[in-house]
């Protein structure tokens, strides 16, 4: 149920100022919208708790399923222009919906791209399975590792091409929106790996260099593996592939 409308000449006035400034422009400020409306920001807030609040009374509210469909057009126009070439317009066109709503799921391209993050990329099971398994050896929990990676971006391996190389390149955008989910998985992983070295089972080194070490081969054989399988150089499906990557760098790793 939305909010209901302020009942003052004030609040109106906001509201009509919004709907008509929200239009033109989704991601106007609060700032703008009491300039716009002549009013303080005082006044606004004896209306509205927040910019949502204001929002929840103009009703503008995306389909359930909006969401799903502005993922789905941010993943084509990213393997196509990149994450500097998408346009939030035409995400919005392609998802068939508005403008207001592309920006009131996702503020800015780098919030959609930590939602991309977050829907496909493995980042989350790796955590899950840390969370789960951080008290069992890496003979264990890495070849678990792996073959998460494997079964999420393996199916998705085109976008998790781009993903990542809109990161390796320092696309301001991705750097903001991956930032955060690369600095929490990589952090567990780290405090993983340390705790099995100090217990005698991992060779002593570098935290980082060792999840590079163990995972590194493994998304490059992903990431290659459309043109493996194209020329027919391998017979040997995914999982298998991984499985043994994994053993070879469980033995590297090995004290």
């Amino acid at each position: 149920m939305s909010a209901a409308r302020p009942a003052s000449v004030a609040g109106d006035t906001i509201l009509a100022v919004a709907e008509e400034l929200l239009e033109r422009d989704p991601t106007a400020s609060i700032a703008a919208i009491t300039d716009a409306a002549g009013v303080s920001r005082a006044t606004f807030y004896r209306h509205f708790r927040s910019r949502g609040d204001l929002l929840a009374a103009l009703d503008i509210q995306p389909d359930p399923d909006a969401g799903e469909r502005i993922l789905a057009a941010a993943i084509e126009l990213i393997s196509r222009d990149g994450l500097r070439g998408m346009s939030m317009d035409e995400v919005a066109t392609r998802a068939g919906v508005s403008r207001a709503t592309v920006y009131r799921l996702y503020q800015g391209k780098d919030a959609l791209f930590d939602a991309l993050l977050a829907a496909y990329s493995p980042f989350a099971d790796l955590e899950r399975i840390l969370e789960r398994m951080g008290d069992r050896p890496p003979e264990a929990v890495l070849p678990a590792m792996a073959r998460a990676v494997a079964g999420v971006a393996g199916a998705r391996i085109g976008l998790i091409r781009s993903l990542f190389f809109e990161v390796s390149s320092q696309t301001p955008a991705a750097l903001s929106g991956a930032d955060p989910r690369l600095r929490q998985v990589l952090n567990a992983a780290g405090r993983y790996l340390l705790t099995q070295m100090a217990a005698g089972r991992l060779r002593p080194m570098h935290p980082l260099i060792a999840a590079q070490m163990f995972m590194g081969p493994i998304v490059f054989h992903l990431v290659t593996r459309p043109e493996i399988d194209r020329l027919g150089l391998l017979d040997m499906s995914v999982e298998q592939s991984v499985d043994e990557l994994a053993g070879a760098a469980l033995r590297a790793l090995s004290p």
